[in-house]
């Protein structure tokens, strides 16, 4: 669900040294001590500064004509682990054991399960996350990032005390990436922080993390959305699948949907999928995505928008998150595919993982482009403009205040997307 390339397993990778390291948690939601500091003043290292740009909060809800008072607070609730992302990019190789190369750009950001709250967030969804993060510098920074910055709801997140956060250091190389990534599992279980959560709308799962909890929200009336990693046995055993008894929708990739479903098609993968769930969708990268919605009896097939990916991490994420907002905004199936496409293509194009996904400005911007190229003749805009006439009803016709895509690091600006 979090989309780390490459790797097995959406946890982090313990290595044995985690309850001596841990003390007592207290009770109650932990603020970072950086993050209530920053309030005052910016200590050098201790945080990193918004954009300019990201200074104003959003101005844009695409829900506030379905809002009811009655409504939840949150639009969607998810839970997970927050890594932070240092990304090493503009290298022609990996190096060779006992090699040390220099890289031409480098980034941090928060990765992980902040890939997918930041998706969501910046599409103007009311975001709640409920994750561990470690007392040190990264997890202060993390927390800030988060909450300040991106408006992500952090009230049944908790900071731990002797704690480190979760961490991966990727380096990007021809298409491809390497990744280490080290981390503890944490001295609480996600389950009872996500007990304290606001409810929610919706809520975005991994079939291979805690399940306890998602009967008590479905019963409340959530849309459950669920996605599955790779699984690294090769069983792809049927009954991982038991759990989306409890959910609304199901988005695994194709190697996932027909290896489970033992088929050998995306097509035939989510016809047997959508006798599971309300909303199958099964995406097939640069091929595009399969869709079948028995609540409304829609089927449909949405292609990729062609566009030069340079980082694909968190792609999966964005395409969830627009998938959450053209459901809950009860958008038709194919319109809901096609935005979840846009969005994942506008992410690809950055580097960044959770700082690159779009925000409306960044689609308003593709939108009006895409629109002037064809109204000069320009035969491929005007092509793909025709699958896109329903964001004409959608953009905000005015200047919009919220963040826009933006590389952050540690401190400094990133430099990452310059090569």
């Amino acid at each position: 669900m979090t989309d780390r390339p490459d790797a097995l397993t959406d946890g982090p990778a313990a290595d044995g040294a985690t309850a001596d390291r841990i003390a007592p948690a207290a009770d109650g939601p932990a603020v970072g001590r950086a993050a209530r500091d920053a309030a005052a003043s910016h200590a050098p290292g201790a945080a990193t500064p918004a954009p300019p740009e990201a200074a104003e909060r959003q101005d844009w809800d695409p829900l506030a004509s379905l809002r009811a008072p009655s409504a939840p607070p949150l639009d969607v609730l998810l839970s997970g682990t927050v890594f932070f992302d240092i990304v090493f990019t503009g290298m022609d190789r990996l190096p060779q054991p006992g090699e040390e190369l220099w890289s031409k750009g480098m980034g941090s950001s928060p990765g992980g399960i902040a890939n997918l709250a930041t998706a969501a967030a910046r599409l103007g969804l009311r975001t709640g996350l409920v994750a561990g993060f470690g007392d040190d510098a990264y997890g202060d920074w993390m927390w800030q990032t988060l909450s300040d910055e991106e408006g992500i709801d952090l009230s049944a997140s908790r900071q731990f005390d002797d704690f480190h956060s979760a961490l991966t250091v990727s380096v990007a190389a021809h298409g491809d990436r390497a990744m280490v990534t080290h981390g503890h599992d944490l001295p609480e279980p996600i389950s009872t922080l996500i007990a304290r959560a606001p409810a929610a709308r919706a809520a975005v799962v991994d079939l291979a993390g805690d399940t306890s909890w998602w009967a008590g929200i479905a019963r409340g009336g959530a849309l459950i959305f669920a996605d599955i990693g790779f699984d690294a046995t090769g069983k792809w055993d049927p009954a991982d699948l038991d759990p989306l008894a409890h959910c609304h929708a199901f988005t695994p990739n194709v190697v996932e949907a027909t290896a489970y479903t033992r088929t050998d098609s995306p097509g035939r993968a989510v016809r047997a999928l959508a006798e599971k769930v309300p909303l199958a969708v099964v995406t097939d990268g640069a091929d595009g995505a399969y869709a079948i919605d028995s609540s409304t009896g829609e089927e449909a097939f949405c292609p990729a928008v062609p566009v030069r990916a340079i980082d694909t991490t968190g792609a999966g994420d964005v395409f969830a998150a627009g998938l959450v907002l053209g459901t809950l905004a009860e958008w038709p199936l194919e319109q809901r595919l096609r935005f979840a496409s846009l969005c994942s293509a506008l992410a690809v194009q950055q580097f960044g993982g959770s700082l690159a996904a779009p925000g409306w400005g960044d689609i308003t911007d593709w939108w009006r482009q895409l629109s002037d190229a064809s109204a000069d003749g320009d035969l491929r805009a005007a092509y793909t403009r025709g699958g896109y006439e329903f964001l004409d009803g959608i953009v905000p016709d005015h200047p919009v205040l919220g963040r826009r895509r933006a590389q952050g690091t540690f401190a400094l600006r990133s430099d990452a997307g310059r090569h």
